[in-house]
């Protein structure tokens, strides 16, 4: 399946539907699949027809995993959120409104979650996000080892981006307000 659209900036409509589909994987997949294994991990993310981007990296343990967790289940914005799990497998089916349209997603993880994953995600959304209906996206994690000295859980880098904590951002009282706006907006 390739990114169906009319017109627009490919890398930009791609980044984006790449940011929206991610932060509903991560936080439905985060719901219902297995911890993963505390250490440094590397994921790569790719969106069909879009340049690949270099894998991020970011230092785990059952706490960060937790913290997703909570996070999944704080998001009121998902009409259908199914997960089944089981024998190295986890499926997914979310139908979720955000950013005023409607993303239908189904993945497919595989893996142990001790040493890797992958995950094969289609996205329909409905009306089209800037012009695009569907999307592909595959991810791939990979575990490197224990964390570099000096990280702690929950730390991200982003190449070319810089780095952040997701537990400090995700504790932030202004991204909490924000995320509640768009969670507002969706509906």
């Amino acid at each position: 399946m390739r990114i169906k659209r009319n017109g627009c900036s490919a890398l930009r409509v791609g980044m984006f539907l790449l940011l929206l589909g991610a932060a509903v994987a991560t936080n439905a997949v985060a719901a219902d699949m297995p911890k993963r294994k505390a250490g440094l991990w590397e994921i790569h993310s790719q969106m069909e027809g879009m340049p690949g981007g270099p894998p991020i990296q970011m230092c785990v343990d059952r706490a960060s995993d937790d913290l997703m967790q909570q996070q999944a289940k704080e998001k009121p914005n998902c009409s259908t959120m199914d997960v089944k799990t089981g024998a190295g497998r986890t499926t997914l089916h979310a139908v979720c409104r955000m950013q005023g349209t409607t993303m239908t997603m189904d993945a497919v993880y595989t893996g142990d979650f001790e040493s890797g994953y992958k995950g094969d995600m289609k996205m329909r959304y409905s009306p089209p996000v800037q012009g695009v209906s569907e999307a592909h996206m595959t991810q791939e994690g990979k575990w490197l080892g224990s964390c570099k000295p000096g990280q702690k859980p929950g730390d991200v880098i982003m190449p070319g981006m810089g780095n952040f904590n997701m537990n400090e951002m995700m504790k932030d009282p202004r991204l909490k307000e924000l995320m509640k706006r768009q969670q507002t907006q969706g509906q």
